[in-house]
């Protein structure tokens, strides 16, 4: 077994410490009614874009995701929040050591042997999320439980579903298709794109991802037989009927959206097994990006 497929079966027994994990940092998270920026590179990035659709829809407050690298330093925040699971990720580090003093910043984090322990005035230590493979799963779906569930909108229906996206099998035709397609609505377009991004990291597949409501406004131009559109939610009315006259694989999103990630992964490794990738070693990546100051 890979380490990547070991540590996705993992989910639902962190997403349950995670929540418990969230009473116990209450006071490092971020309160009702600040204004908060969550940054994040690559997987980090989109779980950082579903968080924060979580948290205004909630009415929590003024949230924004951002790269670490496109932080906008003229603007104010309460409270910013770094998703990293290396803690060494060289944006990461340089933007917490730009805005500390100017707003309270809270690293949340696989490793605490790592320099962000000293860049951020918080420090949220999930080890028991951290992974060996390079390529990320569980750590960034159980950052994003610590703060859905520091908002109040994790459930053990959340657990259970993972656990129904881990045991069911995929369905039938799909690890076959040439092209897939994520689609999400609200905080699951950050989910879509993370799926999309599993895919080629693991896999090297032809991916994309889109609101849904943005899939009829070009993108189904590319669906055919043989690809796939995959749904993380809802979806919008009509949208099944019109792919399935494409001639391409309609996957309805029937669990939770973050179980929904969790069953896109289970495809990535299954995409990489089928033609004979190592899912642990993506081409060209590394666990951490850390640039020489030069």
């Amino acid at each position: 077994m890979s380490h990547v497929l070991d540590e996705l079966s993992s989910q639902p027994e962190c997403w349950e410490r995670a929540a418990a994990l969230a009473v116990e940092h209450a006071d490092a998270l971020p309160a009702a009614g600040e204004r908060v920026a969550i940054v994040g590179c690559g997987t980090s990035f989109f779980m950082a874009q579903a968080v924060a659709v979580l948290r205004e829809e909630s009415g929590q407050g003024e949230t924004d995701a951002f790269a670490a690298s496109e932080f906008p330093y003229g603007r104010t925040y309460d409270r910013v929040i770094a998703l990293t699971r290396s803690g060494t990720t060289t944006e990461v580090l340089e933007l917490l050591g730009k805005v500390r003093g100017k707003a309270r910043t809270l690293a949340i984090t696989g490793d605490p042997k790592t320099p962000i322990m000293d860049a951020a005035d918080d420090v949220v230590v999930m080890e028991f999320a951290d992974e060996k493979s390079v390529v990320q799963t569980r750590f960034a779906t159980t950052a994003l439980t610590l703060l859905r569930a520091h908002l109040g909108l994790h459930s053990d229906v959340v657990v259970a579903d993972a656990r129904t996206a881990l045991a069911e099998p995929l369905p039938e035709g799909l690890v076959e298709c040439t092209q897939f397609t994520f689609l999400g609505r609200g905080w699951s377009v950050g989910l879509a794109q993370e799926a999309g991004l599993k895919m080629r990291e693991a896999s090297l597949s032809w991916t994309e991802a889109y609101p849904a409501m943005e899939y009829r406004h070009g993108p189904i131009s590319i669906t055919t037989e043989g690809t796939a559109t995959l749904m993380f939610g809802e979806a919008p009315e009509g949208l099944a009927e019109q792919v399935g006259a494409t001639g391409g694989m309609w996957v309805a999103g029937g669990l939770d959206p973050l179980a929904e990630l969790v069953r896109a992964q289970r495809l990535a490794v299954a995409v990489a097994d089928l033609k004979g990738l190592d899912p642990d070693l993506p081409r060209h990546l590394t666990r951490s990006v850390i640039l020489d100051e030069g």
